[in-house]
């Protein structure tokens, strides 16, 4: 297939995608990402097994930002449409759009991927992956397309411990990115994913985690009136940080009404304190 610089592919939500809402899991959504991620550098030449076999390094998600508008339903028919950003010095860019059915777009995300050496895990400079690309689309699929650091509020508390397992890896033998967001809406109480939504997301992957590691899930609800929750990840043996997140909580639209009768209308009760 010739490179393009726009690839699209076509997804159906399954049983396997979706929560008890009926909707598409956030997680389910960054496996998607990955996939079609997966697709199109095949199709540029620099797949998975084509740089770790001819550079020596693979493909690392650092950070992603996601807005949705609206998430998709058991049974819909999706499409997504992925690009790339001319890379930076170590930065590799890449947007993605999901539209429905009849063109509308859903859902918008931003991402910056790496390249490591598969032996010393250490960063390389994008220059070693040397491909002609096609004509790059610089549009950007959200405005602030900046993906700085992420810090935590200021009100950290424990919600809960994990141990990896097997099930939580990938082919890097690594916890697969989509993980880290079942981590994080872990923290959310099962009441509450009923009656709200992550309007959007920004999740920052700090370093590696591998099975055997225990790792601690952070919250902090302290900016909670501005409807934004911070989520983290640290390492129990050292404190080290994992990934961090920042979520905003948005009511379904059929509660939607509830938030505009007035300033007398309560803030919900979330459970975590």
């Amino acid at each position: 297939m010739k490179p393009v610089s726009v690839f699209k592919n076509n997804y159906h939500v399954g049983l396997r995608d979706i929560d008890l809402t009926k909707k598409l899991k956030i997680s389910a959504l960054f496996n998607y990402l990955q996939d079609i991620s997966s697709l199109h550098v095949e199709n540029l030449g620099i797949g998975i097994e084509a740089i770790e076999k001819r550079c020596g390094v693979i493909w690392i998600l650092m950070r992603a930002k996601a807005e949705i508008e609206r998430y998709p339903f058991w049974n819909e028919d999706i499409t997504i449409e992925t690009w790339h950003q001319k890379p930076k010095k170590l930065e590799f860019e890449r947007d993605f759009i999901v539209r429905d059915a009849t063109g509308d777009v859903i859902i918008r995300v931003v991402s910056m991927w790496i390249i490591i050496d598969t032996k010393t895990r250490q960063p390389k400079k994008s220059e070693l992956i040397n491909v002609q690309y096609p004509p790059f689309f610089e549009e950007r699929a959200i405005t602030n397309s900046r993906l700085g650091k992420i810090k935590p509020f200021s009100h950290t508390k424990i919600a809960y411990k994990k141990t990896i397992g097997y099930s939580d890896t990938d082919i890097n033998g690594h916890i697969n990115n989509a993980k880290y967001i079942d981590f994080a809406t872990d923290c959310f109480p099962v009441e509450q994913h009923m009656q709200y939504y992550i309007k959007s997301m920004r999740i920052n992957y700090i370093r590696e985690a591998i099975p055997g590691d225990n790792i601690v899930i952070c919250k902090d609800i302290s900016d909670l009136n501005s409807n934004m929750v911070y989520i983290g990840g640290i390492k129990e043996d050292s404190g080290a940080p994992i990934f961090s997140t920042i979520v905003e909580i948005m009511p379904v639209k059929e509660r939607a009404e509830l938030l505009q009768i007035g300033s007398s209308v309560q803030k919900p009760n979330w459970g975590w304190a």
